[in-house]
C-alpha cells in the first residue's frame, strides 16, 4: 500500500501527514467557476459525470492533494428518495418538505435509489481512470441526521430549529425517518464502492446541534449501522466519519461507530484532540478555514501547531469545515507548502 492516505487510515503514523481539502473543488476556483457556468447550473453539474469528474480533478491538477474528493451534494439522496430538489442562485438548496409520517410513508424505498444516483457512479468510474496511481479517490454522503434537517425544513437553518420540532413531535416518525435515509446511505455508499471509491466519508455538519440521548439516537447510532453495514459488504473499503460540533461527543466516536478517522472542526484544538481523540486511531483535520482567506504569518504558524500537535499518530490534515468561496488559491498553496516543507 503506497496511498499515504490509505496508509494512515490504516493507523500508520507518517512523517508528513496527507492532505486533502473539504470542498477543494468549489467556487474559490476559476476554473471551478468556468466549468459550473458550462453545466449551466449546480445539479446539471452534479449530474453530468464529465464535468464532475473534471471539477473533481481540477484542484489535483493545481495543488497535488493526496486525496480526490467525488464532486457531489449530500442533497442528491433526498431527491432520489423522491423529495423535489432546486438552488436558488445566492442562497442555497431548497427541497420539498416532510412534516408528518405520511410524508415518511411516501418516500421512494432505498434500493430505488440508483435510478438517480446512476450519474455520480460514472462520474467515480471516470475519476478512477484519470486520476492519478498516489491519488486516493473519496467517496462521500451526508450523514442520516444533517441529511433529515434539510428534508424537514426544506432548506438549511440556523439551529436546525424545524427537525427538532419534529423529532420532539412525533420521535417515532422521525425515528422512521432516519432509518429510511440510513439506508438509503447504505446503497448509495456501497455503490459509490462498487464503482471505484477507495474510502467514503460520512458528514454530519449539524451533528452539534443533538445533545444527549438524541446525539446517541441520530447522531452515533445510524452512522455505526452504516459503517457495519459497509464493512460488511466491503471490508476493506476504511469509513471517515465527521460529526461536525460533536465537542466532548468526539471522545470514543470512533470505536462507538466502528469508523477508521474522525475529522474534526475547529472548535476543538488539536493539542486536546491528540491527547483525547487520536487515542483511538487516525484523526483528520483541523485548520481554521479562515486562513485560507486571510493567509499570512497565522497561517503558517497554525499549520506547523496541527501538524506538531498530531505528530505523535495518524493524521490527515485538512480544514476544520469547507475552504469557503473567498478564499485565495494562493494561500492553499503556502498551506500544502508549509505542510509539505516545514
Amino acid at each position: 500500500m503506497t496511498k499515504t492516505i490509505l496508509r494512515a487510515l490504516k493507523g500508520e503514523t507518517l512523517p508528513t501527514p496527507p492532505i486533502w481539502m473539504m470542498r477543494q473543488a468549489g467556487r474559490y476556483l476559476p476554473e471551478y467557476k468556468a466549468t459550473r457556468a458550462q453545466a449551466g447550473d449546480f445539479l446539471s453539474l452534479c449530474y453530468n459525470p464529465d464535468l464532475a469528474a473534471e471539477v473533481t480533478l481540477q484542484p489535483i491538477r493545481r495543488f497535488g492533494f493526496d486525496a480526490a474528493i467525488l464532486f457531489a451534494d449530500i442533497l442528491l439522496v433526498p431527491q432520489a428518495l423522491g423529495a423535489d430538489l432546486w438552488f436558488v442562485t445566492g442562497e442555497g438548496p431548497r427541497l420539498s418538505t416532510i412534516t408528518d409520517a405520511a410524508g415518511v410513508a411516501a418516500l421512494k424505498p432505498a434500493s430505488d435509489v440508483h435510478e438517480t444516483l446512476s450519474p455520480i457512479y460514472e462520474t467515480i468510474r471516470i475519476l478512477s481512470r484519470e486520476l492519478p496511481a498516489e491519488t486516493t479517490l473519496i467517496g462521500f454522503a451526508g450523514a442520516p441526521w444533517t441529511v433529515a434537517t434539510y428534508m424537514i425544513a426544506g432548506r438549511g437553518t440556523p439551529d436546525q430549529g424545524p427537525a427538532h420540532a419534529f423529532m420532539e413531535a412525533d420521535r417515532t416518525a422521525f425515528t422512521a425517518l432516519i432509518d429510511c435515509i440510513t439506508e438509503a446511505t447504505v446503497e448509495y455508499l456501497s455503490a459509490q464502492i462498487d464503482a471505484g471509491a477507495e474510502v467514503v466519508k460520512l458528514f454530519d455538519s449539524w451533528a452539534g446541534s443533538l445533545k444527549g440521548r438524541d446525539f446517541d439516537d441520530f447522531a452515533l447510532a445510524p452512522a455505526a449501522r452504516i459503517i457495519a453495514a459497509l464493512k460488511d459488504r466491503h471490508p476493506d473499503i476504511p469509513v471517515i466519519a465527521f460529526p461536525r460540533q460533536a465537542g466532548e461527543r468526539y471522545v470514543g466516536f470512533a470505536k462507538a461507530t466502528g469508523a477508521d478517522c474522525v475529522a474534526l472542526d475547529n472548535g476543538v484544538s488539536a493539542e486536546w484532540a491528540a491527547t483525547h481523540v487520536q487515542l483511538d486511531g487516525c484523526v483528520q483535520g483541523n485548520l481554521d478555514p479562515r486562513h485560507m482567506v486571510a493567509g499570512g504569518p497565522d497561517l503558517v504558524a497554525d499549520v506547523r501547531r496541527i501538524r506538531k500537535a498530531f505528530s505523535g499518530g495518524p493524521h490527515i490534515f485538512n480544514l476544520g469545515h469547507g475552504i469557503t468561496p473567498d478564499a485565495d488559491p494562493d494561500n492553499v498553496a503556502l498551506m500544502i507548502e508549509t505542510l509539505r516543507n516545514g
